[in-house]
């Protein structure tokens, strides 16, 4: 069966809660990508971090999602999430201004500056398994998932284009450690905006036999890994993410070290190729209803995934060589802005909001793990044989995984699954069972 078709009116934008929490999470995006370029040059600039010191970083940034998202998954389907994530802001922005006071007060070392870094991911780890299960309860009707994705997904590349910029502005004028009060200031307007939604947020049901740690993780993973469609997109997931983040890291170190490339530069190419996330969200809507979903995903994905291999193969003078990194970047991020509106869609309607925490987490353990560890693998490897040749490895491995998208199940889809009810509250704590294809 296919889900009712989405209502052709005003929809979200007449939900002012929503709308709330979209702009904050919006800006809090902006800042994010600040962070993810001005965090590693810190360590660059500031203390000549190797590439192997740039890729610990980078994995300690996204290792905390490897080890406690599963945990905190199970918590959060336990607990209001808006109160979850005002703590989680709170932290990341005290954690994130603690790095330029310490930069003025001439403390901040490498030590110091890996363990924040792990701590905000943390933090982050604790936001994001909450944020994606609370849109539902501002959404409510099942009919409106697509475009809340498709305006959270809009955010993302938004961030993407304006955030890489004015990371490199910031850093070339500000130092590296100044511009990381960007951010900081950008979860305080997400607090705020948290603070103002007015939404009741149910209390979740007791079960009727206590909880049980080991049992609620079971039932996260059996839930998804028992479903045909929730396995292949967390595991096509883990091998994207693992490309992404492995392509991005190597790209950095390359840029910076063999090219020479500023601050600004670096900021420009990442800045400049996120506009087509930004066109892939926006269309991304009309692509669906007027597409199979299954096509639109597989070449999207594909477009992701192939979308690497032009970098090592750039060559020639450098105003060439920056416009095909764009090139490559940009064919990237527009595969991306697609398939992350039909990955999350897909993902709220295959679940019933009692499981959304756990399938939440485990989708992060896989998503941002094959990150985690994607960015290790790129300062290892650049160590090893160089950057160009690193770089080479990656693409490679990056487009062998078009394979699986051919063969996986999500490909196969005429249009989005009819959303999972609730199992019934009698069967205790809920129990792992297969979500509808």
């Amino acid at each position: 069966m296919t889900a009712p078709v989405e209502p052709r009116t005003n929809g979200l934008w007449r939900n002012g809660d929503f709308l709330r929490f979209w702009l904050g999470e919006t800006l809090s995006l902006l800042g994010t990508q600040v962070t993810n370029l001005a965090l590693p040059l810190t360590a660059i600039y500031a203390f000549g971090a190797t590439d192997a010191q740039v890729g610990l970083l980078r994995f300690l940034q996204l290792a905390p999602y490897l080890g406690l998202a599963l945990v905190f998954g199970v918590w959060v389907d336990r607990a209001r999430r808006r109160r979850v994530m005002l703590a989680a802001n709170l932290v990341r922005m005290v954690l994130l201004a603690l790095i330029p006071a310490l930069s003025a007060l001439h403390v901040l070392r490498m030590t110091p500056l890996l363990l924040i870094a792990c701590a905000i991911g943390v933090a982050s780890v604790l936001f994001d398994v909450s944020w994606m299960s609370y849109v539902p309860t501002l959404v409510r009707d099942p009919r409106h998932y697509v475009e809340a994705s498709a305006k959270m997904g809009i955010s993302s590349s938004a961030a993407d284009v304006a955030g890489p910029g004015l990371a490199g502005v910031l850093v070339s004028a500000l130092t590296a450690p100044v511009a990381l009060v960007v951010d900081a200031c950008s979860y305080l307007v997400s607090v705020v905006s948290l603070l103002l939604i007015r939404t009741p947020e149910p209390r979740p049901a007791r079960p009727a036999m206590p909880r049980r740690l080991g049992v609620e993780l079971r039932d996260g993973l059996a839930w998804v890994f028992r479903s045909p469609v929730l396995r292949a997109l967390a595991l096509v997931g883990f091998c994207c993410n693992f490309s992404l983040v492995t392509v991005w890291t190597m790209f950095l170190l390359y840029g910076t070290h063999d090219l020479h490339l500023p601050a600004t530069a670096l900021g420009g190419v990442f800045a400049t190729a996120s506009v087509g996330g930004l066109i892939g969200a926006t269309v991304s809507r009309r692509v669906i209803r007027r597409f199979p979903l299954g096509r639109v995903y597989l070449v999207a994905q594909s477009a992701l995934v192939l979308g690497p291999a032009l970098i090592p193969l750039a060559a020639g003078p450098r105003p060439v060589m920056v416009a095909l990194f764009v090139t490559s970047f940009f064919t990237t991020y527009l595969g991306l802005g697609v398939a992350g509106v039909i990955i999350v869609s897909l993902r709220q309607t295959s679940t019933p909001q009692s499981m959304m925490g756990r399938m939440t987490a485990v989708f992060r353990t896989l998503l941002f793990g094959g990150g985690a560890l994607g960015g290790l693998t790129a300062g290892l490897l650049s160590d090893a044989i160089g950057h160009r040749g690193a770089l080479t490895v990656a693409a490679v491995a990056s487009a062998a995984i078009v394979v699986a998208l051919l063969v996986s199940p999500v490909s196969r889809l005429r249009a989005l699954p009819e959303a999972v009810a609730e199992p019934e509250p009698a069967a205790g704590p809920v129990m792992a069972g297969a979500a509808t294809d």
